[in-house]
């Protein structure tokens, strides 16, 4: 890893001085995690932090500040109203965050309010349950939620509307069962899903597969299906079963990235974009995603932020089949 790190080390170094425009590293580095610890946020950011310290892009440690709330909402308008243009933060973004803010959940700021600015890496939406679950495969917990859906006490990364309320949503859909019907608990992110789930207090976690494998590896969880369009890669993930090859035609990928506030300089805007282009190319930051278990997904600056605005307005078209939204 270090003779790749060193390469990109030189590789900014030469850029310092080729490049006017980039501005110097930021002070007092810091990666904000929109939730507790222990989920999808608090592993996007711990990934940039080991990732950027030991390329020695960056030469300060970068510190991780949880701000849970919303699923992202808290978080979102702290970095908008209180500090645009804080040029040392850069805070945690899922594809849940970009279905909130399709469906106003982030208050009166849009997608438009921040500079997006990398996606690092992709995980997959799954359905997760205790080792002694009765259910099995993902084809009895449909039969059970058909016979009583107000039976099966659901987690969820938040509320009605949520990324993690869509997974089941769509493959209640699928079953044809009204997703009104379900019975969901609604909680601040991986963390606390999984904590719920292993003491008993739900008997099903709509999550993702980044947040499970760590409980996977324990033999303390189980996963029915995670909703990718093929089998996963890696010893830990690839014998679990996708939700497709159950006969349930749902994909759900979970993208992970940074922005920065809408007021943070061009200059460091540009460092931290080119510090991440710089990231993303190299394969020791590949190695640090997998040993994550995401997968790969590469995308920066403008690329970025089209990408963005195409995946809110997605949401939006399925915010309103499902009446969460009106058109």
């Amino acid at each position: 890893m270090k003779t790749t790190f060193s390469r990109i080390a030189l590789t900014a170094a030469c850029m310092a001085f080729a490049g006017p425009l980039l501005a110097d590293e930021p002070r007092r580095p810091e990666c904000i995690a929109p939730a507790a610890p222990g989920g999808g946020f608090d592993l996007t950011c711990k990934l940039a932090q080991s990732a950027l310290v030991e390329s020695k892009l960056l030469k300060s440690p970068m510190r991780v500040t949880y701000m849970p709330g919303g699923v992202g909402a808290v978080a979102y308008n702290a970095v908008v109203a209180q500090r645009p243009a804080d040029a040392g933060t850069i805070t945690a973004f899922s594809s849940g965050s970009l279905l909130n803010l399709a469906q106003g959940k982030f208050g009166r700021f849009d997608e438009n309010a921040v500079k997006w600015l990398a996606g690092v890496g992709t995980s997959y939406g799954a359905l997760a349950v205790r080792k002694d679950s009765p259910f099995k495969t993902l084809e009895d917990l449909v039969k059970a939620l058909k016979e009583n859906p107000g039976k099966v006490v659901i987690g969820s990364g938040g509320t009605v509307g949520s990324q993690d309320w869509m997974q089941t949503a769509l493959i209640a859909r699928a079953a044809g069962i009204d997703p009104r019907e379900l019975r969901y608990v609604a909680m601040e992110g991986g963390g606390e899903l999984a904590t719920a789930l292993l003491g008993g207090h739900i008997q099903v976690a709509s999550t993702d597969i980044s947040d499970s494998v760590p409980h996977i590896e324990s033999g303390d969880m189980r996963i029915l299906a995670v909703f990718s369009e093929e089998r996963l890669p890696g010893s830990v993930v690839a014998n679990i079963p996708t939700a497709k090859e159950q006969g349930f035609d749902v994909v759900w990928p979970v993208i992970r990235g940074f922005y920065l506030g809408p007021k943070v300089s061009d200059e460091a805007y540009a460092w931290w974009k080119n510090s991440f282009d710089q990231l993303l190319a190299s394969d020791d930051f590949a190695k640090l995603r997998e040993d994550r278990e995401l997968y790969p997904f590469a995308m920066t600056g403008e690329e970025l932020d089209g990408y963005v605005k195409k995946q809110v307005a997605q949401y939006k078209e399925l915010a309103q089949e499902f009446g969460l939204i009106q058109q």
